[in-house]
């Protein structure tokens, strides 16, 4: 049951090997734990959810310097309600420390739906690729000894609380159409 001013979240992802997945489920959880009303699910399966959330965080790995296909496509089919509401945007994909040293700009698929859209921000966080990953690719990897779990759940978890906090000190959903 959702409260009374509790904002509602989606979180939506598009993951290929489910370490996108786990990421988007840990947001899921401390969006939970602050006081948000949250739903976390595929981005193929959620674009015509949008309006029943007051917010909306997408996510998505990162292959080959693209964005995940359906985190596009669900931002692309959902751009309206998505444009009406706060959104955060968020990537993983770096094999390597880098994401947790130094701010990581988005790719260009990302930065055009974060300039279409308006986005109160989007981060890049490291990613995992191990043994079980899918594609011809991703096993190469695997096997050049490049793989490994390159998240870092202390920064998603900062990283979600800062959104928590800023939802809810802002207007509820309800407050806020009542004032327009």
């Amino acid at each position: 049951m959702v409260k009374c001013g509790e904002p509602r979240v989606l979180v939506a992802y598009g993951s290929k090997n489910g370490s996108t997945a786990e990421i988007a489920e840990r947001i899921g959880d401390v969006l939970s734990k602050a006081g948000c009303a949250t739903a976390v699910c595929p981005a193929r399966e959620a674009a015509d959810d949008v309006a029943a959330y007051d917010a909306v965080v997408l996510g998505g790995a990162l292959y080959s310097g693209h964005w995940h296909r359906d985190a596009r496509r669900f931002a692309r089919r959902a751009a309206t309600a998505l444009g009406a509401r706060p959104l955060w945007l968020f990537s993983s994909g770096p094999l390597d420390a880098s994401a947790g040293e130094r701010d990581i700009p988005p790719v260009r698929g990302v930065r055009r739906v974060a300039d279409r859209l308006d986005v109160c921000g989007h981060i890049t966080f490291g990613g995992r690729l191990d043994e079980h990953a899918r594609g011809r690719l991703a096993r190469t990897i695997v096997h050049a000894g490049r793989g490994g779990d390159f998240r870092d759940f202390a920064r998603i978890t900062g990283w979600a609380e800062q959104i928590a906090r800023e939802l809810l000190a802002a207007p509820s959903g309800a407050e806020r159409r009542e004032g327009e």
